[in-house]
């Protein structure tokens, strides 16, 4: 058994629902994870926003029109009257629930079950049509056995539990329709998984399973060696190991999402990430397997802030990284790159949430300067310390570029290269030029 994942694009109209079913049908007894239809959560968050600041007219205006999409899709989807007329009724039953919620003091659960409504309707339309093309499919509700526990992390005894129990009702499906994205937590409230949360859902159900692989399809042929949207002439990368894809996703490879590699990578499942538009095109393998001596691909990371930190009394070293580190801790702040000395540190942050209180607690031990407007360059491989002149190659493509960290070291699959994001384009193409010649 399969698990396929198709994202908001790969089921953004009418058309490419149709080519999924296409692609789904007649490969085996598979299970089958959707993110809602492209642009379909932007405009949930815009109904959550509108109600926020108490305008519910603007609210059920958007809803309105969010709703003549669905219904311009089922009339394109459906020629059989009577499922027609049960996909109108399903997803006007769920436009019903959203004008329902459509009032002032919105609460937090209340925006989550409006999220929700996206995966719920791009299923349901997948499921009616699959019927009509003769197609056994079976829904599996992710209520129904997504959850996580009270750390916000996924329950995957639960989730094992009880997808089981629901497969085993009934074994004869063709295929398994389920919603990516959303879940219940651990009081049994509607949540999610956070954006990019549909990769986690079809990793996590992998593993549930044991599946034979998981497939991310998107809409771009795999992971590519380099920012295509920046960087001309760029490739797919045939394989990567799992830490390779887990450093370039991280670092803003936006094919993957960082948090479905490790469901995966712990339970030795193979991950394939493939194209809806050209679905003959191999794609990308990331399994645990892969490491070939050499530089897989180069990815960027935007909005990063640097804080320099220097101690300003005569703490001993231990005792003044112990209070930095310390502090970042406590306000829960995570770090990219780190670069230290006897007297100070620097840090990188990728969001300046929470910062300005960090920044008054860290003035009281030291000296402090920001540096905005950053960017992470990321070069990923196997960069174990013995493989010589991996470093030295990148290191001699930005010899022109103004780097103000690096970090080498701590993993044996990246280094990081700090650089204004001014200079972001001009270090991915002299990276291009370096790396990968050939391309």
């Amino acid at each position: 058994m399969k698990v396929m994942k198709f994202g908001g694009t790969s089921v953004g109209s009418a058309e490419r629902i149709k080519n999924v079913a296409r692609l789904i049908t007649g490969r085996g007894q598979n299970i089958v994870v959707l993110s809602a239809m492209s642009g379909t959560t932007n405009t949930l968050v815009e109904i959550a926003d509108y109600l926020k600041h108490h305008n519910i007219n603007g609210a059920k205006e958007v809803v309105n029109a969010l709703e003549k999409k669905y219904q311009k899709t089922i009339s394109l989807l459906f020629t059989e009257v009577d499922l027609r007329m049960e996909a109108d009724e399903e997803i006007r039953g769920i436009f019903s629930h959203i004008r329902g919620l459509c009032h002032d003091n919105l609460t937090d659960d209340e925006e989550k079950e409006i999220l929700a409504c996206g995966e719920m309707m791009s299923t349901t339309l997948m499921y009616l049509y699959l019927h009509q093309q003769g197609v056994n499919a079976c829904f599996l509700p992710a209520l129904d056995f997504m959850r996580t526990n009270e750390l916000s992390e996924a329950d995957s005894d639960y989730i094992r539990e009880h997808l089981e129990a629901l497969l085993e009702e009934t074994p004869a499906a063709d295929l398994y329709i389920t919603q990516g994205y959303i879940c219940r937590n651990h009081q049994g409230k509607v949540d999610n998984l956070q954006r990019g949360g549909s990769d986690l859902t079809a990793s996590l159900i992998g593993a549930a399973v044991m599946a034979s692989e998981v497939e991310i399809w998107t809409d771009i042929d795999g992971m590519h060696n380099n920012d295509p949207r920046y960087v001309e002439n760029t490739s797919p990368v045939a394989e990567l190991h799992f830490e390779e894809a887990a450093e370039l996703a991280y670092f803003g490879a936006k094919i993957l999402h960082p948090s479905c590699v490790l469901p995966a990578k712990v339970n030795n499942i193979p991950v394939r990430l493939l194209n809806t538009m050209e679905p003959e095109a191999k794609g990308t393998l990331i399994h645990n397997t892969d490491r070939s001596h050499t530089i897989k691909a180069v990815a960027a990371k935007d909005g990063i802030i640097a804080i320099k930190i220097k101690s300003s009394r005569m703490l001993l070293a231990s005792v003044f990284m112990h209070r930095v580190f310390e502090i970042f801790d406590n306000y829960r702040k995570p770090i990219d790159m780190i670069a230290t000395s006897e007297v100070g540190v620097t840090v990188t942050v990728d969001s300046p949430l929470k910062l300005e209180h960090i920044l008054d607690e860290l003035k009281e031990i030291g000296t402090v300067k920001v540096d905005n407007n950053m960017c992470i360059i990321c070069v990923v491989g196997d960069l174990h310390w013995k493989n010589r002149g991996f470093e030295a190659d990148a290191l001699d493509a930005l010899r022109d570029i103004p780097v103000r960290m690096v970090s080498y070291g701590g993993s044996e699959s990246n280094i990081s290269f700090l650089v204004s994001a001014d200079d972001k384009v001009a270090a991915l193409r002299a990276l291009q030029k370096r790396l990968f010649p050939g391309d």
